[in-house]
């Protein structure tokens, strides 16, 4: 009978799409296939050759090319304080993760999910969805990093009572207090991740009058950055350019010395926490106060930055586990509950459902 072939094949070529989440941050992309889990996670980088303006490598091996490239090719990152700064650049990043992530074939074109922060203007929102769009996705949809970060942390945000996050991403770190399934009261700030390396390598420059890369200051951020004392100091050998002589030259930098180098950017983070508490209804304080921050994202990894957070606030702080990959989880969770949607942001209630039926 042709109708029952013709539904077979139509059920048939739904079942071979691949629904996919995406967190497009700054300085990672991480990607989740619906039934697969996370099946990428690479460098926010491409490396594009200037005099012909081709694209030669993305993610891990673009970002070895960082500060070691020849005249003609530059290693560039194309999404700066978690929004796109090179449109066209980052449509052809998000086109090869897709296609990576599908097997290097797009024969039916996918519906993508991306997270995105909780400030962005409809404008960056736009940009978000055509990239996508013309990337090869069949629909796109948005959801709001903190919501994505709670569902993937396993926080309970439907019911009434009030949960605070604090997501730590490469170009911005997004606060909220979430109930019922959204957002309350919220605050994004650039200030995050690569804030620290910048901050990291003023300080070494500042204080031992040695020139350090992005890399350098963020393996240095990585082994042996605390935001409170360890209570086992560790050393660190750094190699840089030494701006008295101009030579190569190789320091030691403790772990001690850190917490004064990112002084400015944490303070901001916590101002930004302060801030956000500080707008909070009074009903919800009292749940913030029983249930805590919880911190997600790669910048929460920080050593002793819950700590402080605590001792600022007076709130008990705890990082999330799998913090790095909370919110590519939660935006992959909320696969499963895209039919029938606008594209674009994921509505209030839509978003109510999604961490209802993920609890």
């Amino acid at each position: 009978m042709p109708g029952k072939r013709c539904a077979g094949k139509v059920q048939v070529v739904y079942q071979m799409s691949k629904d996919i989440g995406i967190d497009l941050g700054t300085a990672t992309v991480l990607v989740y296939v619906k039934g697969r889990g996370i099946v990428m996670k690479e460098p926010s980088v491409v490396a594009i050759d200037k005099n012909t303006e081709k694209i030669l490598k993305f993610g891990r091996e673009a970002q070895l090319m960082l500060g070691r490239t020849p005249g003609n090719i530059t290693a560039i990152r194309p999404l700066r304080d978690g929004v796109i700064t090179q449109y066209d650049i980052t449509q052809k990043m998000i086109q090869h993760f897709i296609k990576k992530a599908c097997g290097g074939t797009m024969l039916f074109r996918p519906r993508v999910i991306i997270c995105v922060p909780s400030g962005i203007s409809e404008v960056e929102e736009r940009a978000v969805v055509d990239a996508a769009t013309q990337a090869g996705a069949k629909r796109t949809y948005l959801i709001e990093e903190p919501v994505a970060a709670a569902i993937g942390a396993g926080i309970d945000i439907s019911a009434p009572n009030g949960h605070m996050v604090v997501d730590i991403g490469g170009g911005t770190t997004d606060i909220a207090v979430l109930s019922l399934g959204g957002v309350v009261v919220s605050e994004s700030i650039k200030v995050a991740g690569d804030k620290f390396d910048e901050a990291i390598i003023r300080y070494v420059r500042r204080k031992h009058n040695v020139l350090i890369g992005e890399r350098t200051a963020e393996e240095i951020k990585i082994k042996i950055g605390c935001a409170w004392p360890r209570e086992e100091n560790r050393v660190l050998d750094v190699k840089g350019r030494c701006l008295v002589q101009g030579l190569p030259r190789m320091i030691q930098i403790s772990s001690a010395e850190i917490p004064d180098a990112l002084e400015e950017p944490i303070t901001a983070i916590i101002e930004g926490v302060c801030s956000v508490i500080e707008r909070t209804p009074p009903e919800l304080i009292g749940d913030i106060l029983a249930n805590g921050i919880v911190m997600t994202g790669g910048g929460a990894l920080l050593y002793g930055l819950d700590r402080l957070i605590a001792y600022a606030t007076g709130i008990k702080t705890r990082v999330a586990d799998k913090a790095g990959a909370c919110v590519v989880i939660g935006t992959g969770r909320s696969l499963d509950h895209l039919t029938n949607l606008p594209e674009g942001v994921i509505n209030l209630s839509r978003q109510r459902e999604i961490a209802k039926n993920w609890q």
